[in-house]
């Protein structure tokens, strides 16, 4: 049975394309980023005046153990068993950072780290290299504490970021349990990047004790890129990516606190397309799935697809918006923004930096929502509606109804979004929803 449950047309800017997803074969065959290729010879970090007590700085023996491989034409550079508290270290081409079980390689206090919270370096940096690699069953702790501490006083600091590698090739960070990052944890801008077997530790941003602060987890953005088998909770995006981004794979990752995996804001400068997530579970994240940007840093976000899903207790499990930094009342309270309020957004020009999104499928995605949030967001723009939206087979049980704002071409297929109004309650303006229950 198809039935049109609202049919309130406004002139949008994007035009209508199919919707279609992909098989995960499909995308596994179109996502498989080349792996660094790096020589088996040994540096064990300890040959070169490491101790590894927790107590001396290793800085000095750690950096001169990465510059002995990189001479030697590369290698792995060993941590051991042992606590190893180091400032900022810089990589080199073909070399992999294997950090072994039983070792921590911890970042110096921020009494201690060079540069305070003026001018931090990032923790692990690396600028266009190649074949380059962070691995072992071993633990980074970056011992964000004291840093996290300036946000409960609203005092802007200068934090540094865990790993930051931009402009490379061939990346891989795998099987680390990554810890209490001042910034971000992982922060990579570079072509064939896998992110594998990562263990990523912060305290949410909600924490009553110790809220930790764009603690992002793992922020990817380039071309050919994997993020698999992780498990991740935070106090910041637990992924995201910015404009320039394409061909991702997102898949079998668990995801605890944090504000879920997310595009943006900043998604111009290439848009970002041809991303899949599948297989994902989610428990206790503020947002499943969240698609930002604002009119001053948009771009073409399309091609996206969300498959087998399993949220519990999210605080939204899907949630995309073109008006991030609207702090406009009623606008800017989007959990409880009604479709009678945002029949009121204002349009706008369309410039070179607004947010078009389109061609976006969720299927097979099943959520609990927490008391009080609403089953979901599609919130456009007057002058760029959402276009070509696919919720397929999807369930989800909420206090508050499912809002789609400025979007055209949504279909509804085999859903069940409850709430106490009843089944497949939409709240809807300037927007095409067709329904099709078989």
């Amino acid at each position: 049975m198809k039935r049109s449950i609202q049919n309130l047309r406004v002139a949008c800017a994007a035009s209508l394309l199919l919707v279609g997803s992909a098989s995960i074969q499909t995308v596994r065959a179109s996502v498989n980023p080349a792996q660094p290729v790096i020589p088996n010879n040994i540096f064990d970090v300890k040959n070169y005046g490491a101790v590894g007590d927790g107590v001396a700085t290793e800085t000095k023996a750690i950096q001169t153990a990465i510059n002995a491989a990189s001479a030697a034409g590369g290698g792995m550079v060993k941590i051991p068993v042992g606590v190893y508290l180091s400032g900022p270290l810089e990589l080199a081409s073909q070399i992999n950072l294997r950090v072994d079980q039983g070792a921590t390689l911890r970042m110096l206090p921020l009494k201690q780290y060079p540069g305070g919270i003026k001018d931090p370096k990032t923790f692990i940096s690396g600028e266009k290299l190649h074949d380059i690699a962070i691995s072992g069953s071993g633990t980074i702790d970056s011992q964000g504490t004291d840093w996290w501490s300036y946000a409960k006083t609203g005092t802007s600091v200068a934090r540094p970021r865990m790993i930051h590698f931009g402009g490379c090739d061939r990346v891989l960070i795998e099987n680390v349990t990554l810890c209490n990052s001042p910034m971000f944890h992982i922060g990579i801008r570079s072509d064939n990047v896998t992110v594998r077997g990562v263990t990523v530790r912060a305290p949410a941003s909600t924490d009553p004790v110790t809220p930790s602060h764009n603690t992002d987890a793992c922020d990817v953005s380039g071309s050919n890129i994997l993020i698999e088998n992780c498990d991740i909770s935070t106090g910041d995006d637990d992924y995201t990516c910015g404009g320039g981004t394409h061909d991702v794979l997102i898949t079998n990752c668990t995801y605890g606190n944090g504000h879920g995996l997310s595009i943006g804001s900043n998604t111009d400068k290439g848009g970002v397309s041809n991303i899949t997530v599948v297989d994902c579970t989610f428990n206790n994240t503020e947002a499943g799935i969240r698609i930002k940007s604002d009119r001053d840093r948009g771009g073409y976000v399309h091609d996206l697809t969300y498959r087998n899903l399993r949220m519990t207790n999210v605080g939204i499990p899907i949630f995309i918006y073109g008006s991030y930094h609207d702090k406009v009342k009623p606008f800017k309270d989007k959990n409880n923004l009604t479709a009678k309020d945002a029949a009121t957004f204002p349009a706008k020009e369309v410039t070179s930096l607004t947010p078009f999104y389109a061609n976006l499928t969720f299927s097979n995605i099943t959520a609990t929502v927490q008391p009080g949030h609403r089953a979901g967001l599609i919130f456009g723009l007057p002058e760029a509606c959402v276009t070509n939206v696919l919720l397929q087979n999807i369930t989800i049980t909420a206090d508050k109804p499912f809002g789609i704002f400025y979007a055209q071409g949504v279909r509804v297929v085999d859903c069940k979004i409850t709430t106490p109004e009843g089944v497949n309650k939409f709240d809807a303006t300037h927007a095409r929803i067709e329904t099709d229950s078989r």
